[in-house]
């Protein structure tokens, strides 16, 4: 068929809808899955409250196909074909690397491994723009998806800082199954490929593939590809929503950059060892900067002067009913003042199913709630850490790999 934006949308979206029914499709589902229940296990450990894992993946799930479209939008219009990328061995890597840390669950790493050993040794053969054009477009979805999706429901936590002190702070992890259509080049097939093709502008791609042979006019063919995301990172010295709108900016950043290292080293191939360097390494500084900044700079969830710092609050508890969110300082129960957990957890044990409590947020702003709850002294509260409080997490993620090996020994 002829080009036309509405006719490549529209066959793009029927791709990605497609995918759903790919088996494999539904095994990184799994995946996800499997990481989200051990990510809630965890809280459920710490605070003995239960969360549905297949909620939180068919969120995911959601945000994964809506980022799906956008990323194969984006890349028809780079001209990111499927041609010699290798997504075979793209996957084996993935899954590899993932076993030694879930974090490494990302197609930056695995790409740039491709990509140098391809050009080390000349095997596997891979159009090393094609795959760090891949690797960029998906990390501009991930930035976006990050941007809407990334704080919601962080994990709070207490975490040792390199100064040694135990401070508040929230765990943001994301993963998100991808379906992509991705085009595919079909040089002088017309007549002898069966299945829809699409035959493309002039200027069109932006990233040129290295077997595109001078003088042959290709047509494209938009095939179905499994693709997956992952976040994770620490909110220590701001509010999720602060960290998560960092981070997708720098991550956006670092994807049009490769996403011009990829253009670049499409028509100038010597090149193409610096797109497949800074695929891993800027990603791996991306990591390094965001946890030192993290890690390194003023705490926000600690004791404040007054009061009694919230850390975060159960959804549907009377603190949550009340309006009461992460950072705001509760200073007064019923007129009494409280400056520390045993007494605010004191008045709350005396305060009536209906109180009064005086509550500054981030701005320094002051106001009189009113609290309502059901007899007894639940609130939902999870006020900061406090001197002599000890870490709750070890954000060392564990190895599948290493974890698996252990229980076998065990055994």
């Amino acid at each position: 068929m002829d080009f036309s934006w509405s006719s490549i949308l529209s066959h793009s979206l029927l791709v990605v809808l497609r995918v759903l029914g790919e088996p494999f499709f539904w095994i990184v589902v799994v995946l996800v899955w499997t990481q989200y229940r051990r990510m809630l296990k965890t809280k459920e450990s710490i605070y003995g409250r239960r969360d549905s894992s297949l909620r939180v993946s068919l969120i995911a799930l959601v945000y994964g196909v809506i980022g799906g479209f956008l990323g194969s939008f984006l890349m028809i219009i780079f001209g990111v074909t499927i041609n010699g990328i290798g997504v075979a061995w793209l996957w084996v890597i993935a899954l590899l690397l993932m076993l030694i840390s879930p974090r490494l669950l990302c197609f930056s790493y695995a790409g740039g491994i491709l990509a140098v050993i391809s050009l080390l040794f000349g095997y596997p053969q891979v159009n090393v723009p094609g795959l760090m054009g891949l690797v960029a477009v998906l990390h501009l979805v991930e930035s976006i998806l990050i941007l809407l999706s990334g704080g919601q429901e962080p994990l709070p936590v207490y975490v040792r800082n390199p100064a040694g002190r135990v401070v508040g702070a929230f765990n943001l992890q994301k993963f998100w199954p991808i379906p992509l259509a991705v085009m595919m080049i079909l040089l002088g097939a017309a007549d002898q490929t069966a299945g829809e093709m699409i035959k493309m502008p002039q200027w069109w791609p932006l990233i040129r593939p290295w077997d595109l042979a001078a003088g042959r006019e290709p047509a494209y063919q938009i095939l179905p590809v499994v693709a997956a995301l992952g976040y994770g990172e620490l909110a220590v010295t701001c509010l999720p929503r602060e960290r998560t709108r960092r981070s997708a900016a720098h991550l956006a950043c670092y994807s049009i950059i490769l996403l011009g290292l990829a253009v670049v080293a499409s028509h100038f191939p010597r090149l193409a060892v610096i797109p497949a360097l800074f695929s891993p390494l800027g990603h791996e500084l991306l990591v390094f900067l965001g946890r030192r900044e993290e890690l390194q700079g003023k705490p926000r969830f600690v004791p404040p002067a007054a009061g009694v710092m919230i850390l975060d609050v159960f959804k549907g508890s009377p603190a949550h009913l009340a309006g009461i969110k992460s950072g705001d300082i509760i200073l007064s129960v019923d007129g009494l003042s409280v400056n520390s957990r045993y007494e605010l957890s004191q008045m709350l044990r005396l305060a009536g199913d209906s109180f009064m409590a005086e509550i500054s947020n981030e701005n320094g702003i002051t106001r009189q709630i009113r609290v309502r709850r059901e007899a007894g002294p639940h609130f939902g509260e999870i006020t900061v850490p406090e001197p002599g409080d000890y870490p709750n997490v070890d954000f060392v993620m564990g190895s599948p790999l290493k974890n698996l090996i252990r229980r076998f020994r065990s055994r």
